[in-house]
């Protein structure tokens, strides 16, 4: 059996999903009987703002990089991004790392297939949104509201500087992810990593993925040994 991974997080990319991770990936830990060994370096969600919205990938790898230096000089074995936006930049950041990195990307294929999903709509940021999840999604047809991409990506930046979704903005994310089931998809998926903010406590009468649920489970089963890198 695979031993237990200190896990290393990069937060801060905003501050709402990294409280998140850290309450579910603790949870699923606890549920498993085990500790959780953890590690948390904050980011600047500004900066990846910036590097993001103008295509700077190995400017924002080049950020990462000493705080994945960092998380190894803690004692982590692994690190993982807690923003599906701030993925833009993996393979880059990959090439810089001193740590094995788990995307939140990659696992994502594979759920949706296993839940016999044909198709999902995302709502995440502009580059999620407009990549359909970077072009990863082989198995299942990805979706997105070409006609508001503009619109829902900057309502989904300003809720993630801000931390907190106003009843307007809730209600506009959740009228959005109805457009995306009137045009097909079987689910939306909240692809970015704050919109539990918006979503959490609704019922807005479809079903509903958050893709940080998948990557916290991954990096659950890592942390306790129910897997291997």
């Amino acid at each position: 059996m695979p031993r237990p991974l200190h896990i290393g997080l990069i937060g801060g990319i905003g501050p709402a999903a990294t409280i998140v991770y850290y309450q579910r990936l603790c949870a699923a830990v606890a549920r498993a009987g085990q500790p959780l060994s953890l590690t948390i370096v904050q980011a600047d969600i500004q900066t990846l703002i910036r590097t993001n919205t103008s295509d700077l990938r190995q400017e924002q790898a080049e950020a990462y990089a000493p705080l994945l230096h960092r998380l190894k000089a803690a004692g982590c074995d692994c690190a993982a991004i807690t923003s599906l936006g701030g993925h833009f930049c993996f393979e880059e950041t990959v090439a810089l790392s001193p740590l094995p990195l788990v995307s939140a990307v990659a696992p994502l294929d594979d759920y949706f297939a296993a839940e016999g999903l044909q198709s999902v709509g995302l709502l995440g940021t502009r580059v999620v949104m407009r990549t359909g999840l970077y072009g990863q999604l082989r198995k299942t047809r990805a979706l997105a509201l070409d006609d508001r991409i503009d619109e829902i990506g900057q309502l989904y930046q300003d809720l993630a500087v801000a931390g907190a979704c106003s009843a307007e903005a809730r209600a506009t994310f959740l009228e959005a992810g109805q457009q995306l089931i009137d045009r097909g998809a079987e689910a939306v998926v909240l692809a970015g990593t704050d919109l539990n903010l918006a979503f959490d406590g609704q019922t807005p009468g479809y079903r509903v993925i958050d893709a940080l649920d998948v990557h916290v489970a991954r990096l659950a089963d890592l942390a306790t040994g129910r897997a291997a890198l």
